[in-house]
């Protein structure tokens, strides 16, 4: 035991300061023994290690991932990168459609109100599963973990298609949520496995590259669907088109690392416990984090559709066990978890966080006010499917846009800040524009340039601070921080539709009232509940006065954005900002300049900052 304690200590660089800090191991394996010129990074203690590898002798799951993806040489990262790109295509097509194909089927079931519930439903779980599948890709692997999240839309697809009730097409669009937030994180993953730090910005920018084109794809299919086959098979279809879509990246993936299985002596072979396997995925925390985020958030969208609204007992009970929930998630991370989900060290880096709450405001600003848009533009501006689909997506297509260029930016001049800064505010001016556009006079011209605006400053926001955070931590934690960015963006989205469904179900119904007067009250149930019931002819007084609730309910939800819009561009001028040099993080830089070190949790840095 004690040579080989010997061993690791002379093997590993590690670096203190007032407690022990990460490590770093690079170990060059024999072809006998590995595939030849692999590499292993492990970050832990010379002891522990030492004791590990004594005990199993076999290799860390990040270093699995590694040795994997060395192994695959030109014609198998062609092979990944292929899978990928058509698993961001068919994802895209998934993605719009369905979105819109949501708003027709809660109109079939008189459910369009509980859009703003269901979307918060789906936003907490496309916000907290992040974490553990990013964990479960860890343990099991990359390509089990996909397969299974593939597996997981199929079923989904199959309940909403062939659902009778609201309450069945609500639970399959749940699954479907699960399954589509494990196979956006994972892309993520994927993608920042393969590409170094100066890259990474662009490499995922370019991931959204079908996004420029399915929109537009997209708005004809929604059109031909609804007015012939119906939803229902629009829906239906992807429980084909999915699965085959999947075979060559999940292919790729379990082919390779079962040649490594294989080839390597040191791969993990043993069956691991049930209770280390949950300890792994840090299910004690997972359930907290759940359970919190849905007591805390569902009332906010829920309150309104009591008789006393905020004074219902059970409104104000829910957000007080979630905020303790949530608060015992804290404790429970920091004193009681073996392999945390949410690491309490993260909360002491100055960048981590900021990348964090940017994620959560912008996404904030972003869900509310387009929660309800859609039907906003097929009943004020009397937009059939197509259409409304196009002015929907501009948003989306410009932000691929100056996402890719930003990408590009980032690669050249290696700084982040700036671009994050200017991001923040082109979103700021565009929610400004944004209030006098949000009514029914406004033409469709001036509908598109907001909206080209808003993702214009999203693109040059959003993907950035993803690399930011990433770049903060070792490759074995790079998949964890990439998960509590997205938990912290969806997060801000939940809450965000959150909002915008109280206010919308408190306000639109008195605002009808006002404007069409009384003696309407069927009318005002009418539009309440569906964009599909009949409402009066255009130019009308009745389809006027419900235009203005309309627009009133819209301009309320901006004001929100707006408000936080000025905190997004506050938090971007006081983010650090570190140079970007070649390798996978600043903290494993092949660069001794770049290396970020750690002390106490907060970063600092030898390179030169912004600033310095």
């Amino acid at each position: 035991m004690d040579k080989a304690i010997t061993y690791a200590k002379n093997r590993i660089k590690y670096t203190t300061s007032e407690q022990r800090l990460p490590l770093t191991m690079r170990d060059q394996i024999s072809r006998d023994e590995e595939l030849e010129g692999a590499e292993l990074h492990q970050y832990t203690s010379s002891k522990d290690w030492a004791m590990q590898h004594q005990r199993d002798h076999s290799l860390p799951p990040t270093s699995q991932v590694e040795v994997v993806q060395r192994s695959m040489g030109k014609q198998g990262r062609l092979l990944i990168w292929i899978g990928l790109a058509l698993m961001l295509i068919i994802y895209q097509f998934d993605n719009a459609l369905l979105f819109n194909y949501s708003n027709y089927a809660t109109s079939s079931y008189k459910k369009v109100s509980a859009l703003g519930a269901l979307g918060t439903a789906s936003g907490i779980i496309f916000a907290v599963a992040k974490p553990p599948i990013a964990k479960l890709s860890d343990v099991i692997g990359r390509g089990e973990t996909y397969a299974l999240l593939v597996s997981f839309m199929v079923l989904s697809y199959i309940l909403e298609a062939s659902s009778k009730t609201f309450n069945t097409y609500a639970a399959g669009s749940i699954i479907h949520t699960f399954g589509q937030t494990g196979v956006n994180v994972m892309n993520d993953i994927i993608i920042s496995d393969f590409t170094e730090m100066r890259w990474r910005s662009f490499a995922i920018g370019i991931s959204f590259f079908p996004f420029l084109i399915t929109p537009w794809i997209s708005a004809f299919i929604v059109e031909s669907v609804i007015g012939g086959i119906g939803w229902r098979w629009g829906i239906g279809m992807f429980a084909i088109l999915m699965p085959a879509c999947a075979v060559p990246l999940v292919g790729a993936l379990l082919f390779y690392q079962r040649r490594c299985k294989t080839a390597s002596r040191k791969w993990e072979h043993k069956t691991i416990s049930f209770y280390r396997f949950c300890s792994q995925l840090d299910l004690g925390g997972v359930f907290l984090l759940v359970a919190g985020s849905a007591m805390f958030l569902l009332p906010f969208s829920l309150s309104s559709t009591t008789p006393k609204k905020w004074k219902t007992p059970w409104v104000i009970a829910l957000i007080v066990v979630g905020s303790l929930t949530l608060s015992c998630l804290v404790f429970y991370e920091s004193r009681m978890a073996k392999n945390p989900i949410l690491p309490p060290k993260y909360l002491r880096n100055t960048s981590i966080v900021l990348c964090c709450l940017l994620g959560a405001f912008d996404s904030f600003a972003f869900s509310s006010t387009h929660a309800y848009f859609y039907s906003w533009l097929t009943i004020t501006h009397d937009f059939g499917p197509r259409n409304a689909t196009f002015v929907t997506y501009v948003n989306g297509v410009f932000s691929c846009l100056a996402g890719i260029i930003g990408g590009l930016v980032v690669s050249r001049f290696r700084r982040y800040k700036w671009l994050i800064v200017g991001g923040a505010i082109v979103k700021l001016l565009g929610y400004g524009l944004m209030l006098r556009v949000r009514g029914a006079k406004n033409s469709t011209a001036e509908l598109v340039i907001v909206q080209a605006l808003q993702g214009m400053g999203s693109g040059l926001l959003d993907i950035t601070i993803i690399v930011v955070a990433q770049i903060q931590v070792p490759r074995i934690e790079m998949a964890q921080v990439t998960a509590l960015v997205l938990l912290c963006t969806f997060l801000g989205s939940s809450v965000g539709s959150a909002v915008a469904g109280g206010i919308y179900t408190g306000t639109f119904k008195e605002s009808l009232r006002k404007y069409l007067g009384t003696g309407s009250a069927k009318l005002v149930d009418s539009v309440f509940d569906s964009i599909t019931g009949k409402v009066p002819a255009p130019g009308t007084f009745q389809r006027n006065a419900i235009n203005r609730a309309y627009s009133d309910v819209l301009r309320f939800i901006t004001y929100s954005a707006l408000a936080t819009s000025i905190v997004v561009l506050g938090l971007a001028v006081i983010l650090p900002s570190f140079r970007l040099r070649d390798g996978h993080n600043l903290v494993e830089g092949t660069d001794s300049e770049t290396e970020l070190q750690y002390h106490g949790g907060r970063e600092t840095s030898t390179d030169d900052r912004d600033g310095k």
